[in-house]
């Protein structure tokens, strides 16, 4: 058998390339590059598969974010708080609006932001939690907005790698004032190039959103505030389009292969992710924990097994927050989680012969 690797991005590709090519074929026909029908199709369509009113197309999950701190009204002097292991788009999102993230640390089994360290960190500059759902499995979402309506703030769910991943039995994407999706390439739902999303049940953040990724502008050439341009293109939203049709399909099958993950790795030496009842992970990545991290990469890849690594430095220890004057030991869970972390393979078109390699070779370990 020839290496595993964490994920094989051609395998799907190579499956849909007529009809992704052929959907290409209709963007070149109308010259629908930037904006326009085909992502007008896809967010009709993404809104619909999230069950919320709107979906807006823009570039990328890091602009989703800026811009949802923009709609919010959330700016300079303001913090919002957010947990210490996540990816570090998480972070800019806020930092681009111009306001601070507050990191917590997550908990020792879920990895999840700990709720209950958070009201701590609440001043009268806080104005919005945002909750991640990590690795595809959702935050504690009941109890992330019990607090934010305790303490009026705004909840934001940062569900970047989490397109079907379900809350008590309800798809991701509706439970906050938005929540920001990621379409890069290696997401479970990724377009053929860069793009990302914002999904909102209010009509407000729904139309100023739409302005803020135009330049500011809702009539052609009319500027009523400072805008960006950060709108999705028309290749990306129809891969999307394509792609979407797949999406539940590949989401249930990446959950065949956490079930075995979960139930055939019998090695006491690793730690997988806690999964809460009220969660229903989509998997975009299956995250494990081994404190001979070192040796076991190496074991894995001795046996032709290609691990990744999400994410080996936790936020608050990352350089471009030196600033805020965070120190090894602030948030010990998420820095053990850093130092540790190892990604499985996990992608849908995994074979049933590779994923029973990979457990065979951590139950060797």
């Amino acid at each position: 058998m020839s290496k595993i690797p964490c994920l094989d991005l051609k395998r799907q590709h190579d499956s849909l390339k007529a009809e992704i090519f052929a959907a290409f074929e209709k963007v070149y026909e109308k010259t629908a590059f930037s904006g326009g029908p085909f992502v007008e199709q896809f967010e009709n369509e993404f809104a619909a598969f999230c069950g919320t009113k709107s979906a807006i197309g823009v570039n990328n999950g890091t602009s989703a974010l800026h811009l949802a701190m923009l709609a919010l009204g959330i700016g300079p002097g303001d913090e919002v708080i957010i947990p210490a292991n996540t990816f570090i788009a998480t972070a800019w999102g806020v930092s681009h609006a111009g306001a601070t993230p507050v990191f917590v640390d997550c908990t020792s089994d879920t990895w999840q932001i700990d709720v209950a360290k958070i009201e701590a960190k609440i001043t009268p500059k806080t104005k919005a939690i945002i909750g991640v759902h990590l690795y595809g499995q959702p935050c504690d979402v009941g109890a992330l907005m019990e607090l934010a309506g305790k303490h009026d703030l705004f909840f934001v769910e940062d569900a970047a790698q989490a397109q079907g991943a379900t809350y008590n039995g309800t798809n991701v994407g509706g439970f906050g004032e938005m929540a920001c999706f990621s379409f890069y390439p290696g997401k479970n739902l990724g377009a053929c190039g860069e793009a990302g999303g914002i999904t909102t049940n209010t009509e407000k953040y729904n139309t100023h959103l739409r302005s803020l990724r135009n330049h500011g502008s809702v009539v052609r050439y009319y500027h009523d505030e400072i805008g960006y341009n950060m709108r999705m293109g028309g290749l990306e939203g129809a891969s999307l389009s394509v792609k979407l049709k797949y999406l539940a399909g590949w989401n249930n099958r990446r959950r065949e292969i956490a079930k075995r993950y979960q139930a055939e790795i019998k090695q006491p030496k690793i730690t997988l992710q806690a999964q809460p009842e009220w969660a229903n992970s989509i998997y975009h990545l299956f995250v494990v924990t081994c404190n001979e991290k070192d040796n076991f990469v190496k074991h894995l890849e001795d046996n032709n097994i290609s691990p990744a690594f999400h994410y080996p430095v936790p936020c608050h220890l990352q350089k471009a927050y030196a600033h805020l004057g965070y120190k090894e030991g602030d948030f010990p869970n998420s820095e053990y989680l850093a130092k540790h972390c190892v990604s499985l393979p996990m992608f849908a078109e995994l074979t049933d012969e590779e994923v029973s390699k990979v457990i065979a070779v951590i139950n060797a370990y």
